[in-house]
């Protein structure tokens, strides 16, 4: 399997392929999103989620998949760490913010930065059609946040502290995924890769997330949070999986930019399930990301 991805790496069906995935990336990373940022403690739920999807991709880490050439090593060190910076960045804005104010400001600001970056590292370039979609997708997210600090009715007063690490984690959401990209491609196997990503990657939050949940009055029972984060973790191999897939079969900033419709979907979530409002000038900004990304697709 992983020999039929990178013979369609570079292709017209691979780029239909990434395509796919990045859109997929999208709505499953607004759900991931959200079971990060609903019923339960931000950092509790995190911890949760990498504790499952470490133990659940360990057994193909160490039993299914060829190890990691040697020079892999410092790679999985680097993006490890990133996204540890990354964790706890998201975790401080989703405690310091609401979901429907923090979620388009990171998502905004990492597309942004990613086409930027594959610019430098992997000498990607976007047409000024692209750049256009670029533009409008941004104005609708942006617009997005905008429009929920003017009629934030919570957390007000939290709201520069929130954005502030809401801007950091877009940063890094741009770096890990440059970054990333990087590491899937130096893999002589793609799954090798996805596979001791989730493994090493999920295992500094819990020991944080158990901490955490020690120092409180009033514990979580574990029974609810563990099925989230079962839930969480597959969701994970969903989102994150895809995206990475999508940047190993085509350009890293068109993937990334097509991810951040998950915006619109985090709308949706945050209307339905958090109980968040949604009215008709959402929906327009809203139609304005999507109109940026089909934009980016057919400007290439």
């Amino acid at each position: 399997m992983s020999a039929d991805i990178l013979a369609l790496a570079g292709t017209e069906a691979g780029h239909d392929i990434a395509l796919v995935l990045a859109l997929t990336a999208a709505l499953l990373h607004a759900v991931f999103g959200a079971l990060q940022k609903g019923r339960h403690d931000p950092w509790l739920s995190r911890g949760a989620i990498d504790f499952s999807y470490c133990v659940m991709a360990a057994p193909f880490a160490l039993f299914v998949v060829p190890w990691p050439a040697p020079d892999m090593w410092p790679i999985f060190a680097i993006v490890v760490g990133i996204h540890i910076v990354y964790k706890i960045l998201q975790g401080l804005a989703y405690v310091a913010g609401d979901y429907t104010v923090v979620y388009p400001v990171v998502r905004g600001l990492g597309p942004l930065f990613t086409v930027i970056g594959s610019f430098f590292v992997f000498g990607e370039i976007f047409t000024p059609l692209q750049w256009l979609g670029v533009a409008v997708l941004l104005s609708g997210i942006f617009g997005l946040a905008i429009y929920n600090m003017i009629f934030l009715d919570s957390n007000r007063e939290k709201l520069p502290l929130a954005l502030t690490f809401a801007v950091a984690t877009g940063l890094f959401v741009a770096l890990y995924t440059t970054i990333d990209a990087y590491g899937i491609r130096a893999a002589e196997n793609p799954f090798t890769f996805l596979a001791w990503f989730f493994m090493f990657d999920g295992m500094t939050m819990p020991f944080y997330a158990y901490w955490h949940w020690r120092r409180m009055e009033n514990r979580p029972t574990p029974g609810p949070l563990m099925l989230r984060g079962v839930i969480g973790g597959l969701v994970a191999f969903g989102s994150f999986g895809s995206i990475m897939l999508a940047t190993r079969l085509d350009k890293v900033g068109e993937a990334a930019v097509l991810r951040e419709t998950s915006t619109v979907f985090a709308a949706a979530i945050g209307y339905f399930f958090l109980k968040e409002t949604v009215g008709p000038r959402r929906l327009t900004l809203m139609a304005l990301i999507a109109l940026g990304a089909v934009i980016v697709e057919f400007g290439s």
